[in-house]
């Protein structure tokens, strides 16, 4: 996958788009038509298991076909070679063009963590998966999953070296000194181990 070099993940193919070996595109960048230029090269991250698995693919043309996102790559020709691709995912080596809203996991590993400006832990690593990125947090008692989209991690604070979070209840429940009693009410009787 991204091994020694910075990449950033831009797309994700969802299924095969017609009998030529187009497939359609999930994006993951705001600015595709500079992206998926042809000629482009992108890194695939698939199962091991996959013919795919340690192979790169080159774009041949990029389109907008009733507003879905659509490659053609440079190897596949046919419905059957495009269906062998669904669910890879496409990642492109950094360059100098950052975009709103996109950070390299290198940039992620070390922030600390706040939430209702405490410092709850710190992003010790980050797993993309199909449908998401999750933030990896090692709290003072646990990993948590931080799924990072912008409704629960809406700050991302490089230069301050913090992301901020507004988790959904439940998620850092567990590494806080917030206990439920059985109205639902919360109490904070129990003060922090230090």
């Amino acid at each position: 996958m991204a091994g020694d070099r910075n990449q950033l993940r831009v797309g994700r193919l969802l299924k095969a788009h017609g009998l030529k070996g187009a497939l359609k595109l999930e994006l993951y960048t705001d600015n595709p038509e500079r992206r998926f230029i042809p000629g482009a090269e992108f890194t695939l991250q698939v199962p091991e298991a996959s013919a795919w698995h340690g192979k790169t693919v080159t774009i041949r043309e990029y389109r907008v076909m009733n507003g879905n996102s659509v490659v053609f790559l440079e190897g596949v020709e046919d419905r059957t070679a495009a269906e062998s691709l669904v669910r890879a995912i496409l990642w492109m080596d950094e360059d100098d063009e950052v975009e709103d809203d996109a950070w390299y996991a290198h940039q992620l590993v070390g922030l600390d963590v706040v939430r209702d400006d405490v410092v709850v832990g710190r992003v010790v690593r980050v797993e993309h998966l199909p449908a998401q990125d999750l933030l990896i947090v090692k709290t003072a008692s646990a990993e948590v999953m931080v799924p990072f989209v912008s409704a629960i991690v809406p700050t991302v604070d490089i230069p301050g070296g913090r992301v901020v979070v507004t988790p959904p209840a439940g998620l850092f429940e567990e590494t806080t000194t917030t206990q439920v009693d059985p109205d639902g009410a919360g109490t904070a009787d129990d003060a922090p181990a230090e």
